[in-house]
C-alpha cells in the first residue's frame, strides 16, 4: 500500500495526537480544549491562514500551493459522543460519559497529518481549505458552517471527506455516485386519553391501545406505499407510557425516526405518518400531538467527483481495493449540508476489525492514519495539479 514516505514518518506524532484527542472527548459544538488543540498543531505545521470560532468552535486553515489555483475542502469532524467508554485503553476517556466512539479522533488527526504534508511539500496550484467541523453527531454543525457562508467566504470549489469504516477490510476504500447516506427526520407523537382503573376500562379512552394501533400501522408505509425498488426505513424507537399494572394511563407517547434518499420518498412518509396517527388517534377517541421534524438531507455524491475520489484512492490503496459503485448507507451525516452546496464526494476507508461505530469498545485503529492522511493529501494535489 503506497503510503506517502512522509507521512509514514509521521506516524508515531499522529498517534500521540490521536490519543491526546481520544482522551479529551467533548461534544457538539462546546469543543474548547479540541479546537485549541487542533490550532496549535495548525500553527506548528506552518499553515498560511487559520481562522477560528466558525460555529463557535469549527476551524478553517488555508495552505496556499505554489502557483494560483482554485480552492479544494477538505473536511474532518472533531466532536464525540456521550458514550461510557469501555476499551479499557491506557488513553481512554478522562471525561466520563463522554468518549469518540466514532473515531471522529482519527479524522482530525488523517486532516491534521496531511496538512503536515501539504504545508511542508506544497506540491499543487491553488488554495488547500482544511474545514475542522464541530457538531456531526448532534446539532447540523456542518450546515452551521455552511450558513455562517464557509463555502463562499473561502471560495470553495470541491469538497471532500472520510469516514473510518470498522469491520471492513483494512486500507480499502469505498463510495458511490448520487445518494450514498440518507435523510434522517425524527418524530415524536404524544397521544392524550382518559385515564383510570385497570379494571375499568370501559370509562377509559387507552391511549396504550391507540399507541400500538399507530406504531403497528406506521410499519405498512414501507409494505405498502412506496415501491419494491425505493429504499425507506421507518422505525419507532421509543414508547413511553404507564405507570403501575392496575392504571390506565392518561397519556404516553413515542417515537420514530424515518430515512429515505429520495426527496419524493420523504415527503410521502412524513404524509402518511401524519395521516395514519391522525386517522387511529380519531378511530381511538384520542388526542394527539405530532412534532416532526427535519434533519439532515441524503449525502449526494456527484458523479464526476466520486469518480475522482475513487481513482485517487485506488493510488493509495492498490488495485481492487476500492469499490465504486458500493451499497448505499441508511446512517444520516451532516458533511450533506457542504454537498448541497459544491460538488464533492464523500467516502469510506475500512479499518479492519474492531467494534463498531457507536460501540463503548470502539477505538479507532492508529495504523488507518497514515492512510486516510495520504489519501487526503494525494486528493488535494490530484484536484490542483500545477502545469
Amino acid at each position: 500500500m503506497p503510503v506517502i514516505n512522509r507521512i509514514a514518518a509521521l506516524g508515531e506524532q499522529m498517534t500521540e495526537w490521536r490519543r491526546w484527542l481520544h482522551r479529551h472527548p467533548e461534544l457538539e459544538f462546546d469543543l474548547p480544549q479540541t479546537s485549541a488543540f487542533v490550532a496549535e498543531r495548525l500553527r506548528e505545521i506552518g499553515v498560511d491562514e487559520i481562522h477560528e470560532g466558525i460555529a463557535q468552535t469549527g476551524i478553517v486553515a488555508l495552505i496556499k500551493g505554489r502557483a494560483s489555483g482554485p480552492v479544494v475542502g477538505l473536511r474532518a469532524d472533531m466532536d464525540a459522543l456521550p458514550i461510557t467508554e469501555e476499551t479499557g485503553a491506557d488513553y481512554a476517556s478522562e471525561t466520563p460519559g463522554k468518549m469518540h466512539a466514532c473515531g471522529h479522533d482519527g479524522h482530525t488527526t488523517m486532516l491534521l497529518g496531511a496538512a503536515a504534508y501539504l504545508a511542508e511539500t506544497r506540491n499543487f496550484a491553488g488554495t488547500v481549505a482544511l474545514l475542522f467541523q464541530p457538531a456531526e453527531e448532534e446539532g447540523g454543525g456542518g450546515e452551521a458552517m455552511v450558513r455562517e457562508g464557509v463555502m463562499d467566504r473561502f471560495d470553495i470549489s470541491r469538497v471532500f471527506a472520510i469516514h473510518n469504516a470498522p469491520g471492513l477490510p483494512f486500507g480499502h476504500f469505498y463510495t458511490t455516485p448520487g445518494p450514498y447516506m440518507a435523510s434522517v427526520d425524527t418524530a415524536w407523537v404524544t397521544v392524550r386519553g382518559k385515564g383510570g382503573h385497570g379494571a375499568t376500562p370501559q370509562d377509559c379512552i387507552d391511549p396504550i391501545v391507540a399507541i400500538t394501533g399507530m406504531v403497528n400501522a406506521l410499519q405498512t408505509v414501507v409494505a405498502r406505499n412506496i415501491g419494491a425498488g425505493d429504499e425507506l426505513v421507518v422505525s419507532v424507537t421509543q414508547i413511553h407510557v404507564g405507570s403501575a399494572s392496575n392504571i390506565i394511563p392518561e397519556e404516553g407517547w413515542f417515537c420514530a425516526t424515518i430515512r429515505a434518499f429520495d426527496p419524493a420518498i420523504r415527503d410521502l412518509a412524513e404524509t402518511r405518518f401524519r395521516e395514519i396517527v391522525a386517522g387511529l388517534a380519531a378511530a381511538h377517541g384520542v388526542e394527539i400531538e405530532i412534532t416532526y421534524e427535519r434533519g439532515y438531507p441524503p449525502t449526494v455524491n456527484d458523479a464526476e467527483e466520486a469518480e475522482f475520489a475513487a481513482t485517487v484512492a485506488e493510488e493509495i490503496a492498490g488495485s481492487g481495493r476500492v469499490e465504486r459503485r458500493a451499497a448505499r448507507e441508511m446512517g444520516a451525516e451532516d458533511f450533506s449540508y457542504m454537498l448541497e452546496t459544491r460538488p464533492g464526494a464523500y467516502l469510506f476507508m475500512g479499518t479492519g476489525e474492531g467494534a463498531g461505530l457507536h460501540h463503548p469498545r470502539y477505538d479507532f485503529n492508529d495504523e488507518a492514519a497514515p492512510v486516510g492522511a495520504s489519501f487526503l493529501a494525494r486528493l488535494a494535489e490530484r484536484a490542483l495539479p500545477i502545469g
